[in-house]
This record gives C-alpha cells, sequence and structure tokens, in this order.
C-alpha cells in the first residue's frame, strides 16, 4: 500500500536505516559470524512474503541429509528467552510459526525461539549439535551474520515497485537486497511466461554473486481437522466459514474460490491472538451458515483456534507447500553452501 503524504517521513526513516546498515557494513556495529553454516530467510518488507513456506522447505530439505535446526523470534508468544519447541509446546509458549512447524514436523528437527538472535543461535547450535541453521525473517537483524540469505519478494508487491516506511511497506531501502545470495519471487502464478520472468530479473538487477528463482504456493488436495480430512473437491457442498490471521490472505481467497462459492470470510490481522469475544463472533457467523457447513482456517491459524473447546471439532485447515521453478537447481547450491562450510 502506498501512501504518499507520508513520504517526507520516510525520508527520515531512511536516513536512520541507511546510518544503522553503514555501521555494520563498516564494522562499527559488531555482526557476529558463526562458524556453522546459517541460511537466513528473510524480506525486505512488512507482510507476508512466503517466509514460513520457504523456511518449511528448507528444514524438511535438509534435515534429509544434516542435522537441522530453525530458529525464529517466537512473535506474539506470551514467554521471553531461548525456548525449544516440544510436545507440552503451544501457541502462546513459542509462537504460532514455530508451532506450525512442530505440528507437522514434529521432531524430525530442532525449532527453537529467541528474541536475541546471536545468543540463540549460539545456544541452538551448541546445545543440539547442529550441522545447520535456519534463520526465520532475519534479514534486518544484522547482529547475527548469516552465511547464506534468500530474500523472498511477493510478485504481486515485489521490493522493486515499494519504497520505505511509512509511505510504502520496505523496512529498509531496496539496497538491502544486495545482501541476498538468492533472490525468490514468491506466489507467482501458476502460469508464468519466460517473458515475465525476464522482466523481473530486469528489474532486480542480480549481480554476479545473485541468482533469481521464482516459486508458488501448493495447496494440498485435502483439508484437515481433529483425526479427519476432507478432500478439496467436496468443498462444494459446504457453506464455508473462513478464519484468516495472516498478513494476506488474498491468494487463499483465489484457490478457495475455484472449489466454493458459498464463503464468509472473518479476516483477523496477522498473528492474531484471539479472545473469546472472537471466538464468540465466530461461532455467531458459523450458526447463521446452512445445514452443511464448516469453519476453514490456514495451517498457522490452526494452532491458535484448536485451543478453544467448541471450536476443536469444527475447524479445518489447508496446508500449503512452496513450488519452486529450477528446483534441483535451487536444492543445490543450498547444499553446496553447506557441504562447503
Amino acid at each position: 500500500m502506498k501512501r504518499w503524504y507520508l513520504y517526507p517521513f520516510s525520508l527520515g526513516y531512511h536516513l536512520v536505516t541507511g546510518i544503522r546498515n553503514t555501521m555494520y557494513d563498516l564494522g562499527i556495529f559488531k555482526s557476529t559470524k558463526f562458524k556453522t553454516p546459517i541460511i537466513n530467510v528473510g524480506n525486505l518488507s512488512v507482510g507476508g512474503s512466503g517466509k514460513s513456506p520457504m523456511v518449511m522447505y528448507l528444514a524438511q530439505y535438509l534435515s534429509k541429509h544434516y542435522r537441522t535446526g530453525v530458529l525464529s523470534r517466537g512473535y506474539g508468544r506470551l514467554t521471553k528467552g531461548y525456548v525449544v519447541t516440544n510436545y507440552e509446546s503451544n501457541y502462546k509458549t513459542v509462537g504460532d510459526e514455530a508451532m506450525q512447524l512442530f505440528e507437522r514436523f514434529k521432531n524430525r528437527f530442532v525449532i527453537a525461539v529467541s528474541e536475541d538472535r546471536v545468543p540463540g543461535a549460539r545456544k541452538v547450535i551448541e546445545d543440539m549439535d547442529l550441522d545447520v541453521l535456519v534463520l526465520d525473517d532475519a534479514m534486518q537483524h544484522r547482529a547475527i551474520k548469516p552465511g547464506f540469505n534468500i530474500l523472498m519478494t511477493d510478485f504481486n508487491d515485489p521490493y522493486f515497485k515499494d519504497h520505505l516506511l511509512p509511505a510504502g511497506d520496505l523496512r529498509e531501502s531496496r539496497g538491502g537486497s544486495k545482501r541476498a545470495n538468492i533472490i525468490m519471487v514468491s506466489k507467482c502464478p501458476d502460469e508464468l511466461t519466460e517473458e515475465t520472468k525476464q522482466y523481473y530479473i530486469s528489474r532486480i538487477k542480480p549481480d554476479r554473486h545473485q541468482k533469481v528463482f521464482f516459486s508458488s504456493i501448493g495447496y494440498d488436495e485435502n483439508v484437515y481437522g481433529r483425526d479427519k480430512m476432507l478432500p478439496d473437491n467436496n468443498l462444494n457442498y459446504y457453506d464455508i466459514l473462513l478464519i484468516t490471521g495472516i498478513a494476506n490472505p488474498k491468494p487463499l481467497l483465489e484457490h478457495l474460490a475455484k472449489y466454493s462459492q458459498r464463503v464468509k470470510h472473518l479476516k483477523f490481522r496477522d498473528h492474531h491472538n484471539f479472545s473469546d469475544d472472537d471466538i464468540k463472533k465466530i461461532i455467531a457467523e458459523y450458526k447463521k451458515l446452512g445445514e452443511y457447513k464448516l469453519i476453514l482456517t490456514t495451517e498457522k491459524d490452526y494452532v491458535r483456534l484448536k485451543t478453544f473447546d467448541y471450536l476443536r471439532d469444527l475447524v479445518y485447515y489447508w496446508p500449503i507447500n512452496v513450488i519452486i521453478d529450477k528446483k534441483e537447481e535451487f536444492n543445490q547450491i543450498i547444499l553446496d553452501y553447506v557441504r562447503k562450510n
């Protein structure tokens, strides 16, 4: 969203963030580098750009070859400090994103949270004897220096068309993209032409050390509830109450429209902490639907909504995965980095 009337304030923001980045670049501010390979998945903008599915993809792929860990800040949790996710965890103790990872993968790889990335990374690497660590959303956390950066940018709202806060949605200037090793254009349409790819590459203007990849969102063929699942092509039989607490629900709405036109959408802010009043509102809207009805949500929102007794048996979630164009080349670059380090 562009807010041109706030552009003068963006100039001040540019000055502050520019000085900060320069201090790190010159070594005046300390940036800690680790011997263990660290891959950061970040972006330049606020809001969703596909970081979580990419973190999920990397951790799942790398765990087939190496002892892998994921470290995030644990946004939205009620705890502080370093916490490792386990079977006793919930979204209040580790945050919804870490809990989403654990719900899907259990103990296939280590999942930890820490708002202070340097001691958090040091502790999880040493305590868990990791071969590689994936950092979630640490592009602007310059106190830690990853060995490899993956910059995510939304196909529908790429950073090269955006502007700094508060006039635009960028957390730092477009020049921050130069710290990336891979720039991943995410949430691409299914039919992406070579001409469109070349246009994006020409606007990104990658340096010699950078590669540009393109990815899209892939939805599971089933939606899942508590001890049950429903094929996606059966959704057209139901009135659907869609609950979202994510930054950009548009791709989900567009995909759901392929299966059902009887959708009521309740939109909440990203990482929304559902209150009892929210649940009462959800239940009231649910009761207004027809005889055959269900509540559908995202995998991230499900870890919060399922904690409410009334909703536990009513709510379904729709898992997503990232589909990477030229996946083999992407995988090889990632493996080569880890092996060399």
